[in-house]
């Protein structure tokens, strides 16, 4: 039988002895992954079996940092899954995620980090009003941004000459809306541009159209019309690419959608709302007999009022001017004194450094010099002068005396040199007008007026 590392063998078949050692056995090598080997393998196996799933619960812990990515925690009573909506797939998001609101979350499972999240793809809230939810978060949106104020909404041209109308046309909307244009005011040019105002494609249709009439400058006014139907029906127009479209349009917009008690997005960012798309064409064009009337009314009406609202903007431009020239000069003349006083301070402070600098600098002289006897350093320095002064002096007089024995030579050499020397011996220099050297008769011709430099003076002849 076996014992530790020795065997023994039964007594009566051989004597007992004792076997060698083996040798041990050789360690067993275990694969090993690093984290991001087991990070990725992981990501693997949930893009295999979590790669579109549905999760249901409660968000918390929203945060939107400036990546435009939104993160937020979807929990329930037992369990918490970290999410990230990324910025490329918030357009399939109807409402803004927020603490509190139960969600179902559609995506999928990835590892990031060393844990994992999800990633969500669309997101709706749980039961019913999911709708009503998405329209309210864009309604506040948009109205935080400003796009419902009433100072941003154009008023609508008096007498529009070209209407474009964006809705489907084979409704008997447009039909509708054609005949009360025609009924209140014959000529006006209508152009229709046809788009789906429900279902797939219809919120790009519904923009292109009003793109076209903002970019094509042909309308003076633009229609968007639908008419009645669920809030699913009407749900193109409570779309933010829509509302967007109908602010960026560069003519008024008038919305008519649905019924009278029904409200969109679109209602609230066009420039009118009308409750019914026939309403719509009655406040598109007045009139032609009341427009005459009110023409009427207006031209006898105009001078008072001119002049009422002539004195009214005189006060009120006074009034303004006046209190808004006062506060800027209080405003001016308070910012002037802080800075006087910060100039004050800083320059208080640095004369204090200044001061404070001198007094040691001073303190420090004066103990140097009070180390030193000064007058002992004078009288040296004064010794010092004279020796220096001495030598100055014998240089100087060095210096000239050798320049004066090279000047005697270099002058006589210079004396012997000059022209001047050769007219002593009796010759002359002759020049004619202009005061070149005459060398041969044909540079003084018969009748030229020469001048002749002589030893001493200047004769002025004639050539005969």
């Amino acid at each position: 039988m076996k014992q530790g590392s020795l065997y023994f063998e039964p007594p009566e078949e051989q004597p007992r002895k004792v076997q060698p050692k083996p040798p041990p056995p050789a360690p067993v090598r275990r694969k090993f992954l690093t984290v991001t080997e087991f990070t990725n393998l992981l990501r693997g196996i949930f893009e295999d079996q979590f790669s579109d799933i549905l999760i249901a619960g409660e968000i918390s812990g929203t945060k939107t940092p400036p990546s435009g990515h939104i993160y937020f925690t979807l929990k329930d009573p037992n369990a918490e899954l970290s999410c990230v909506v990324y910025k490329s797939s918030l357009r399939f998001v109807r409402f803004k995620p927020k603490d509190g609101i139960a969600v179902i979350a559609r995506g999928r499972l990835d590892a990031y980090g060393g844990r994992y999240q999800l990633v969500v793809e669309s997101l709706e809230p749980q039961g019913h009003g999911a709708l009503q939810v998405a329209f309210e978060q864009l309604k506040k949106k948009l109205s935080a941004e400003g796009l419902f104020d009433a100072e941003r909404k154009r008023p609508l041209p008096r007498l529009p000459r070209r209407i474009g109308i964006v809705t489907s046309p084979s409704g008997a909307v447009i039909q509708d809306m054609l005949r009360i244009l025609e009924r209140r005011f014959r000529g006006l040019h209508i152009r229709v541009f046809p788009a789906l105002v429900q279902g797939e494609g219809s919120i790009e249709q519904v923009c292109r159209g009003l793109n076209y009439f903002s970019k094509s400058g042909w309308a003076d006014l633009v229609i968007v019309a639908r008419g009645g139907g669920s809030l699913e029906d009407l749900w193109t127009f409570n779309e933010e690419a829509v509302a967007r479209a109908i602010a960026a349009c560069a003519v008024p917009v008038i919305s008519a959608i649905g019924h009278e008690t029904d409200f969109t997005i679109a209602d609230f960012v066009a420039d009118l709302r009308a409750p019914t798309p026939s309403a719509a064409a009655e406040l598109a064009i007045p009139l032609k007999d009341q427009l005459v009337e009110q023409i009427t009314a207006a031209r006898n009406k105009i001078a008072q009022a001119m002049r009422y609202r002539l004195s009214n903007l005189h006060r009120r431009l006074h009034r303004q001017g006046t209190d808004r020239a006062a506060l800027i000069l209080r405003r001016r003349i308070g910012r002037a004194q802080q800075r006087l006083d910060d100039s004050g301070f800083r320059m208080r402070e640095a004369w204090r450094t200044i001061l404070e600098n001198r007094r040691r600098r001073l303190q420090h002289l004066s103990t140097r010099v009070q180390q030193k006897d000064v007058r002992l350093q004078f009288g040296e320095m004064h010794r010092r002068l004279e020796r220096l002064s001495a030598r100055l002096d014998q240089a100087m007089h060095r210096k000239l005396q050798r320049a004066r024995g090279r000047l005697g030579p270099a002058a006589a050499h210079l004396s012997q040199l000059s022209p001047l020397k050769i007219l002593d011996r009796g010759y002359a220099l002759v020049q004619n007008e202009d005061g070149a050297l005459v060398k041969r008769p044909a540079d003084a011709p018969q009748g030229a007026k020469i001048q002749v430099r002589l030893a001493e003076g200047k004769l002025n002849a004639r050539v005969t």
